[in-house]
């Protein structure tokens, strides 16, 4: 299957890189697989008796900040000190071989702007963490989250004033993040990278898609993956250890161990 990989990808003058969490696992991040993987990560919520679709709500923003930013505000450091596994550069170096490139990704983690790919090739279809806004919300408004720093009570899974408040009415602040039940999250940052998604598929000839850790629980990029796969008539490259199935070529590891073979195949490092 990985030769078949390797000469979909050589076949091909266009690329899109559709990834989800599972991309990051390599690099020692968690993925919230089901609510044991969840509670793994996070113990307290486990005392608390939440899963991750329920402390991802941004309810918590009003009835308990502290949870709320105790949460979110590790995540923000953990991504920030989180360094992107081997597989984000080689992948990086696949791409940038081909005419062009595009990566769609559910993950809010910055790791690929971290490892080098271009922001105006990225669309973040859940929002960032690397980015705020208001929790009412007051405006439009999105702002950079890089002097924000939480410090958390890890014993009582509970942050510590002063939490984040937006700049224009001092309301709590937020990741703009898409979460569940979010009837506020502020779109206008995502409608700019779908529009750049939208002019990458219109200008794309012969294309291949590589779906990199994308599961069914939240299945946005894998219909994202096969819906453009359709639509090319391209070949569906989908790497995942425990889904693969669904694509025409799939690969049942994790990310790092795949893209580093379709790597080696291509380059012969």
């Amino acid at each position: 299957m990985i030769q078949k990989a390797i000469d979909a990808i050589k076949m091909a003058d266009y690329l899109l890189i559709t990834a989800g969490a599972g991309m990051g696992v390599d690099s020692g991040l968690p993925d919230f697989r089901g609510p044991e993987g969840f509670w793994r990560a996070y113990p307290a919520a486990k005392r608390l008796g939440l899963r991750f679709e329920e402390l991802a709500n941004p309810r918590w923003f009003v009835e308990n900040p502290r949870l709320a930013w105790a949460f979110y505000g590790h995540r923000l450091h953990l991504y920030r000190e989180t360094k992107p596994h081997e597989g984000f550069y080689e992948l990086l170096e696949i791409a940038r071989n081909k005419k062009d490139y595009f990566v769609f990704t559910s993950n809010v983690d910055g790791q690929f702007q971290k490892a080098g790919f271009n922001e105006r090739k990225i669309e973040e279809v859940h929002g960032s963490i690397h980015f705020l806004q208001c929790s009412e919300p007051c405006s439009e408004d999105i702002w950079s989250a890089k002097d924000v720093q939480i410090i958390i009570d890890e014993e009582e899974f509970q942050a510590k004033e002063p939490l984040p408040r937006c700049p224009r009415c001092g309301m709590m602040a937020r990741p703009n993040i898409l979460m569940f039940g979010d009837f506020g999250w502020i779109e206008k940052r995502h409608a700019i990278q779908r529009e750049y998604f939208e002019s990458f598929l219109n200008r794309a000839k012969s294309l291949a898609v590589i779906e990199i850790g994308a599961g069914t629980a939240v299945p946005t990029v894998r219909m994202m993956s096969e819906f453009v796969a359709r639509r090319f008539n391209a070949p569906l490259i989908r790497v995942n250890p425990r889904e693969p199935e669904g694509a025409d070529i799939e690969l049942a590891m994790g990310a790092k161990e795949a893209i580093g073979k379709m790597y080696e195949g291509l380059y012969g490092n």
